[in-house]
């Protein structure tokens, strides 16, 4: 049996472990969390080196890749120092493959829905997901950006790729040496919820993006929303019915009540790959078509 394991700095009330079938080979997905500490994280893969198929980093990215262009996070590159056999990848050729079909599944699966309420979708942080954000702009969609906002705590909504790109340009190199629990809720901070920006929220149709990110400023009410995110709990599933929320796609496979972030499912890819190590975006790709992975769609209310 493969093992992938994804060990996050996220909360471990998140932690979860399943065995799936993917093209024939049987594989033990299983998602550690630290709990904000990212030295435990690196002790966690030191323990693990060597002894598991693949590695995904949980809870943060080793790099935010935004139309190609690369951008390191050197405060998470202390979480792999002690890896020296096993592959390890963050999700990001998921999030430049399997995320970027997510605007044409919405409109095969809910387009009369969708276009009865207003082509508008808030992209919670388009940087981190240049995927999903061009999935969004070449479906026609009226774009929010909210990097500024849900990144640094400044109320200035980004409203095109080209302002994307000049945001990422200008900021990422100065973001990317922050500490990165300045710029992500990790640990117990993912469980903390301060509703604001709202009128970003009310005005659009389609949430999207991470889900740490969408529950951290979201407000009590949803009604009628669309959520497109990744990672969910069935906790998370509770909040957004609660909210109103009256669809919610994840990108990634749901697996025993919930679905798993792109870096465990690509861990996941890695191992059943036997190639011991990342694979490419076209790898990807053909795995994903040979596997019919799509987005998955849940009406809540």
């Amino acid at each position: 049996m493969k093992h992938a394991v994804s060990v996050s700095i996220g909360s471990s009330k998140r932690n979860k472990s399943v065995e799936v079938n993917l093209l024939g080979e049987i594989v033990r997905i299983e998602r550690i969390g630290t709990d904000g500490d990212m030295e435990a994280a690196a002790l966690k893969f030191q323990e693990l080196d060597g002894k598991v198929d693949a590695f995904g980093v949980g809870g943060a990215d080793l790099e935010v890749v935004a139309d190609g262009k690369s951008y390191p996070l050197y405060s998470v590159r202390p979480m792999i120092k002690y890896i020296k056999q096993t592959p390890v990848v963050d999700g990001g050729g998921l999030k430049n493959t399997l995320e970027n079909k997510a605007a044409e599944f919405l409109d095969k699966k809910i387009g009369d829905y969708i276009n009865s309420k207003g082509r508008k979708v808030l992209v919670t942080l388009g940087v981190d997901r240049w995927g999903l954000s061009k999935s969004f702009v070449d479906a026609g969609y009226e774009t929010l950006f909210g990097d500024m906002m849900f990144g640094l705590d400044i109320p200035i909504a980004v409203k095109t790729l080209k302002q994307l790109r000049l945001v990422a340009a200008l900021l990422m190199p100065i973001a990317g040496r922050l500490p990165f629990e300045w710029i992500y809720p990790t640990g117990e901070k993912q469980e903390k919820r301060t509703p604001k920006f709202g009128k970003y929220y009310a005005w659009a149709t389609v949430i999207a993006g991470d889900c740490h990110y969408i529950k951290r400023f979201m407000p009590d009410d949803l009604s009628g929303k669309v959520i497109v995110t990744n990672t969910t709990t069935p906790q998370d599933v509770e909040l957004f019915k609660k909210a109103g929320v009256k669809y919610l796609v994840t990108t990634t496979p749901v697996l025993e009540g919930r679905s798993f972030g792109t870096n465990m499912m690509e861990a996941a890819l890695v191992a059943i790959s036997g190639k011991n190590r990342p694979l490419t975006w076209d790898e990807y790709s053909e795995m994903l078509t040979k596997l019919g992975f799509e987005p998955q769609l849940q009406e809540l209310n």
